[in-house]
C-alpha cells in the first residue's frame, strides 16, 4: 500500500497541516555549517592544496596536482562526438530550444535627454566571468549543464566555468558533451562546498568568479549561502518540488506519473496534488500503486511521497488556485479545461504548465525556459533563472549647466535636511545662488 498523505481543505486542521507539508528546513545543521566553514576557510587559505585534500577524502580522487581535475575543450567535444546520433541530436535540440527562448530576455541600454540637455539612461553589461554548479551525487544532469550555461552564454559573459562531482573519477559522457554543446569554457571535476569556494576565492588553478549559479546539496547550498557577498548567487535552492491542479479529467496514470517525475530526484522532493473530486484522488492513488512497481527509482520515489506527498481535495478550482498560490510552488500543472483562465488567478509559481498535454518534464529538458527555478516557496519574491541573472545594471547620468541649476537646489536642501553640509555644498558649487 502506498503511504502518501490525504489532505482536505474541510478539516480544521489543514492550514497546520499544509503550513508542516510546505515548511522545508534546508539541512543547515550546526554539522553542516561547522564541515562548510572548515571547507570553506581551509580552500581560502590553502588553494589548490586544500582542493586535492578534499578531492581525495570526499570524492575518492587522488591527483597530484588540481590541474589534472580539468577536462580541456577536446575532452568535452570527444564526448559529444562519441554519443550516439539519437542521443546527440536530443541534446542539441533541446540547446537550440533553450538559447532561442533566453534571446528574447536580453535587455539593451537605454536613455533619455531633459529639455535641459541632460541625459538619463541605464547601461547593460554582462558579468565578467561566472560559475555554474552542475550537481552529480543520485543521478548525471547534462540538462543542469545546458539550463545554467546557455543563459549565460546568451547574456554575453566573457568566461564560463564548469564545475561538477565526479566520485571515483566518474563523469557521464552526456554531462561533458553538454558542455561543449553548451559553451562551458573551462571545467573541473570538482563538487561539494570546496567547488563552491574554489569559484568563491579562487586558487592557483580555478578561477574567481563574480557569480556562482546552480542547485546542490546541503552543502553546497550552505557555502553557496555563505559566500554571498564575496560574490553573487542566483539562490539557495532546496528539493525539487511539484504542485499538480486537476479537474478530475486527465488519465491518472498520467498524473500519477507526473507526480514521480518529481518524487524520483531525492526522499525530500515534494510531489502535490490538489482536486475538487475526492473520488479522482482515489484513482490517482491507485494508478501510483499499480505504476510504482515499475520504477528504476521507486524506492526513493516511495520514500519522497512518505514524507513530503499529498493528495488534497479543494472545494472548487477556484479554492485550487488559492491553496496554489499559498504552496508558491517551483512547478505547476494546470490539468485542467480552461487552463489559462485558471493561470490568471495564479500570483506565485516558479513555471506554469498549461493544460494535460504539457507535463513538467518538458520544461526539465527542451521546452525553453530554464529549469532552475525558485523552491521551497521562494516563487513569492523570486523568479526563474534567466539572462538577467548574469548581467548588471549601471546608472547613467549628465548634467548640463542648466540641468545643475535644476538639480542642484533640490539635493542642496535635502542634504541640508539630513544634516551632510559637505553633499549640500557639492551640489550648490555647481548652480549660482
Amino acid at each position: 500500500m502506498l503511504d502518501i498523505q490525504r489532505l482536505s481543505t474541510t478539516q480544521p486542521d489543514f492550514d497546520q497541516q499544509l503550513q508542516s507539508l510546505t515548511d522545508w528546513d534546508d539541512g543547515a545543521t550546526h554539522g553542516v555549517e561547522s564541515a562548510v566553514a572548515d571547507i570553506l576557510a581551509a580552500v581560502r587559505g590553502q588553494g589548490d592544496e586544500a582542493l586535492r585534500h578534499y578531492s581525495e577524502k570526499l570524492d575518492g580522487l587522488a591527483v597530484d596536482a588540481v590541474s589534472e581535475l580539468e577536462v580541456d575543450a577536446a575532452g568535452c567535444q570527444a564526448a559529444l562526438e562519441g554519443l550516439d546520433a539519437a542521443d546527440r541530436d536530443a541534446l542539441e535540440t533541446a540547446a537550440s530550444r533553450i538559447r532561442h527562448y533566453h534571446l528574447h530576455q536580453r535587455q539593451s541600454d537605454w536613455e533619455k535627454t531633459e529639455p535641459d540637455g541632460s541625459r538619463l539612461g541605464q547601461q547593460i553589461r554582462p558579468l565578467e566571468r561566472v560559475g555554474i554548479y552542475v550537481p552529480g551525487g543520485k543521478a548525471a544532469y547534462p540538462s543542469s549543464v545546458l539550463m545554467n550555461a546557455i543563459p549565460a552564454h546568451v547574456a554575453g559573459v566573457d568566461e564560463i566555468v564548469m564545475v561538477a562531482p565526479a566520485p571515483d573519477g566518474h563523469i557521464a559522457p552526456m554531462v561533458l558533451a553538454a558542455a561543449a554543446v553548451a559553451g562551458v569554457d573551462r571545467l573541473f571535476l570538482l563538487g561539494g562546498a570546496q567547488a563552491v569556494a574554489a569559484l568563491a576565492y579562487g586558487t592557483e588553478t580555478v578561477p574567481a568568479v563574480d557569480k556562482i549559479v546552480g542547485p546542490g546539496n546541503a552543502y553546497v547550498a550552505e557555502a553557496k549561502r555563505r559566500v554571498f557577498g564575496h560574490v553573487g548567487i542566483d539562490m539557495v535552492a532546496g528539493p525539487s518540488e511539484i504542485l499538480i491542479v486537476c479537474d478530475g479529467q486527465t488519465d491518472p496514470e498520467w498524473i500519477a506519473m507526473d507526480l514521480f517525475s518529481q518524487a524520483e530526484h531525492d526522499e525530500d522532493a515534494r510531489a502535490l496534488l490538489i482536486c475538487p473530486e475526492a473520488r479522482y484522488l482515489d484513482d490517482v492513488q491507485a494508478a501510483m500503486e499499480r505504476l510504482l512497481p515499475e520504477m528504476e527509482r521507486s524506492e526513493i520515489i516511495r520514500a519522497s511521497l512518505a514524507r513530503r506527498g499529498a493528495l488534497i481535495c479543494v472545494r472548487d478550482l477556484a479554492e485550487a488556485a488559492d491553496v496554489a498560490n499559498r504552496i508558491a510552488p517551483e512547478h505547476l500543472e494546470l490539468s485542467v479545461v480552461e487552463p489559462e483562465r485558471l493561470a490568471a488567478a495564479i500570483h506565485h509559481a516558479g513555471a506554469i504548465f498549461l493544460g494535460r498535454y504539457t507535463p513538467e518534464a518538458f520544461g526539465d529538458y527542451c521546452a525553453g525556459p530554464s529549469h532552475v527555478l525558485p523552491t521551497s516557496r521562494t516563487a513569492r519574491f523570486a523568479s526563474p533563472l534567466g539572462v538577467y541573472d548574469f548581467c548588471k545594471t549601471t546608472s547613467i547620468v549628465q548634467c548640463t549647466a542648466e540641468g545643475a541649476g535644476v538639480l542642484g537646489p533640490i539635493a542642496a536642501r535635502l542634504a541640508r535636511c539630513e544634516g551632510l553640509t559637505a553633499h549640500a555644498r557639492s551640489a550648490e558649487f555647481r548652480f549660482d545662488d
